[in-house]
């Protein structure tokens, strides 16, 4: 127990904790605000049950997904039946169905598909990285990301069917991917948003995106989230109003400020301070996970490791971008900053995964 404690890499333990107490102060003053802290609650035990589900899970040998194809197809398909059961069992949320209720809790089935998704990746391309040249891989590849990335985008969550996209080009990249295959794969993007757009959009969405390149109008319309959110970044300064002493949190202005909008109440009590401490953590935390890749023995440690960094950073990056309005709203939770559980313990199941990849390399 000593030995494998000792082996455990700590850094990205510490800095991914820190990260999430970063999260509970900001949930702590919205439920201050609010005058209900039963969000806040739930994120102190959403952060210890998937912290020990990291420690355990590290007890595991990750080569048992390598050598077992049969278990990661059965992983995927359940996935995707969880996926598929939301059209039929879960409430309808804003729109939007991508929680089945469990009393006070619920459960998005999302985040769990993509790194299901990211082993399935990484063990195929593992296997074929010297076959990289043959469109076909490209094809099927595509065929298991399509699959959930449509299940997903129907419910409607475009930003976390983006995220499996962005998941995959990623790992095409690294396991080496061919310049005019690439370009096939843009041109393709692009015909798939354009059939988006009329086919998946809800009416919502399409005014988001349309509102984003048309900032000057539509602020007390659908460009009011981010406009708030700007102000409140922006009155922040350089230290921040002070902690549970922001107005745009305290008077009611922000809108989903525990999930798409929490670096807001960061910048607006912290300051840029704050949030340059946020990002410092932030990338020390990525650089730990590509540290991991780096330095694993098989392409598929090194695959999983690169995807699990590219999943992380770039839903980050997307909601960063929302914040500041520099991308339109898309609805997506910062990671181990949001509230949430089914974001909060599918992380922490990566890095268990990281965990064994690092004790048993």
């Amino acid at each position: 127990m000593i030995d494998y404690l000792k082996k455990l890499d700590w850094w990205l333990i510490i800095s991914a904790l820190l990260l999430a107490i970063i999260g509970l102060l900001c949930i702590y003053s919205i439920c201050l605000a609010k005058g209900d802290f039963l969000n806040f609650k739930k994120q102190i035990l959403f952060l210890m049950i998937g912290f020990f589900i990291m420690i355990f899970w590290g007890f595991f040998d990750w080569r048992g997904f390598r050598d077992n194809p049969y278990f990661v197809f059965i992983l995927y398909i359940a996935c995707n039946i969880l996926l598929l059961g939301l059209f039929f069992f879960a409430p309808e949320i804003r729109g939007v169905k991508s929680w089945y209720k469990l009393g006070i809790f619920s459960f998005s089935p999302t985040g769990l598909t993509t790194v299901i998704l990211i082993i399935v990746l990484a063990k195929f391309f593992s296997k074929r990285h010297i076959e990289m040249y043959k469109l076909r891989h490209l094809i099927l590849s595509g065929i298991y990301v399509l699959i959930p990335f449509i299940l997903i985008a129907w419910q409607p969550d475009l930003g976390s069917a983006l995220i499996m996209v962005a998941v995959w080009i990623g790992i095409l990249i690294i396991s080496g991917i061919k310049i005019k295959h690439f370009l096939i794969l843009i041109l393709s993007g692009v015909i798939v948003f354009a059939l988006s757009w009329q086919l998946l959009l809800k009416d919502y969405q399409k005014e988001r995106i349309i509102g984003f390149f048309t900032p000057q109008t539509e602020v007390l319309g659908i460009n009011w989230s981010q406009t708030q959110s700007k102000i409140a970044i922006g009155s922040g300064g350089i230290f921040g109003q002070g902690f549970t002493k922001g107005t745009q949190v305290n008077h009611g202005f922000l809108t989903e400020p525990y999930t798409d909008f929490i670096i807001s109440v960061l910048g607006e009590e912290f300051g840029l301070a704050g949030i340059l401490v946020f990002l410092c953590l932030f990338l020390f935390f990525i650089w730990r996970i590509i540290r991991i890749a780096i330095f694993a023995e098989s392409n598929f440690p090194r695959l999983f490791a690169f995807g699990l960094a590219i999943f992380i950073f770039s839903q980050s990056i997307i909601n960063i971008g929302m914040n500041l309005g520099l991308i339109p709203v898309i609805g997506l939770p910062l990671p181990l900053i949001s509230y949430g559980g089914s974001n909060l313990i599918t992380i922490f199941i990566g890095l268990g995964i990281l965990q064994s990849i690092k004790i048993n390399n």
